[in-house]
């Protein structure tokens, strides 16, 4: 209680004074020569790593480098859905972890996220669908994963603005609920954990693009940046969709293309939609943000791409399906869109491992599952780099699967582009 009657009092004092004494949420640091540790992209990934590294292992000196402002990638271009409903352990488990840390990450960070357990639902839409669903539930179940199936009297009681008309093009059969899950504020995600990774020593450098590397042998010594040369004992990788890029100038060629994945908000409405519901048959998602608007989103372009916009064929797509599961859509004005740059992998999995060089760390190819997974990514990158070695939760997620073809093959939660 005295903590919320200071805040109050505060407010109502910077209120008074025009707003002018706020102090900065985080230091805007010069880069120093050396770090122990460099993490290179100041998104979700790359500041969770950061506070983690902080917060849980004995490591000297870290700086996130960030060639824009933090949190202007794909953790402010998202959806904002959590779960962990993935059917293979080598998921599941990493996934799993990141949603127990979810459930606690504002008093971890000291920070609203404004994380909400809504639940999130899957639809069905055959009998093979059906089936692939049940499956899936029954893998978490034997995780220790929450999963329920629901019948169509029960989707009818839970979403009754749901169009269940059985004679539609994609009749609804059932669906997979994970009660756990649910979405969190982006932008909040991001400040929390920027916030918590200053108040440790950690160096936020923004506007610092990295532009090349300096080798000596397989070891990286220094990282070239827009604001000088800077040196390194350990370099980390989290930078979504441009990982290919930086991975050619370290002279690897990754498993990984680069595609736009849009989303759109309508306008402000009343409550109306409780859960994050998906349309299994169009890949087509949807919530319901505190304000009031409509997040919606679907598949992803597929052409190769490193723009941060969308086309109209994708607004069609995903209005279409939209309007196919709940028809009141069609009421609606749609505000804006926006486009993040997802970095997929070839079995829709992603990487956090040791590259093929002594003191390089990559943490990529997340496909659909980025920002669900900030905490428990972060957490096990954090991890990796510190100990030199994946923890039990990332040991399958590693990049030498794609040469040994051990692949974790998860096109039950998300279509894959071919990639070619």
């Amino acid at each position: 209680m005295p903590v919320s009657r200071y805040n109050i009092w505060s407010l109502i004092g910077q209120a008074l004074r025009g707003h002018g004494g706020w102090t900065p949420a985080w230091r805007d640091p010069e880069p120093a020569n050396h770090y122990d540790v460099i993490i290179v992209g100041g998104g979700g990934h790359g500041l969770a790593t950061a506070f983690y590294l902080a917060k849980n292992h004995n490591v000297g000196r870290i700086a996130v480098l960030e060639k824009g402002y933090l949190g202007s990638g794909n953790i402010g271009r998202n959806t904002t859905i959590v779960r962990s409903n993935y059917m293979l352990p080598g998921n599941s488990r990493m996934y799993e972890k990141s949603l127990q840390l979810w459930h606690q990450l504002s008093q971890e960070l000291n920070f609203n996220v404004m994380f909400s357990a809504r639940g999130v639902i899957n639809l069905a839409h055959s009998d093979a669908q059906v089936d692939a669903y049940v499956r899936r539930g029954n893998s978490m179940r034997l995780e220790g994963i929450d999963a329920e199936w629901l019948t169509r009297a029960d989707l009818a009681k839970e979403l009754p603005y749901i169009n269940l008309d059985p004679n539609m093009r994609f009749p609804v059969y059932g669906g997979l609920v994970q009660r756990r899950g649910g979405n969190a504020r982006h932008d909040a995600v991001a400040w929390g954990f920027a916030r918590g990774a200053d108040m440790m020593g950690v160096d936020l450098i923004q506007n610092c693009e990295v532009t090349g590397f300096r080798r000596t042998g397989g070891r990286v010594t220094h990282v070239e940046t827009t604001r000088g040369l800077i040196g390194c004992g350990k370099l980390g990788l989290a930078v979504a969709g441009n990982t290919s890029v930086l991975g050619e100038k370290l002279g690897l060629r990754l498993p990984i293309e680069s595609h736009v994945l849009q989303a759109f908000i309508s306008e402000s409405v009343k409550p109306m939609i409780d859960h994050v519901v998906t349309y299994g048959a169009g890949h087509f998602y949807i919530s319901q943000t505190n304000k009031g608007g409509l997040i919606l989103g679907g598949d992803i372009d597929m052409y190769n791409s490193y723009a941060q916009r969308g086309n109209l064929p994708t607004v069609d797509h995903v209005l279409t399906a939209g309007l196919a599961m709940v028809p009141q859509l069609s009421r609606l004005r749609m505000l804006r869109s926006w486009g993040g740059i997802m970095d997929m992998t070839m079995d829709g999995s992603p990487i956090i491992d040791k590259a093929p060089l002594d003191n390089v760390y990559l943490n990529a190819g997340w496909c659909y599952g980025g920002f669900k997974a900030t905490p428990g990514s972060g957490w096990c990158f954090a991890h990796t780099i510190a100990e030199d070695a994946p923890h039990a939760f990332n040991a399958e997620l590693s990049l030498s699967r794609f040469e040994t073809g051990h692949l974790l093959d998860e096109g039950g939660k998300g279509p894959t582009p071919n990639l070619h």
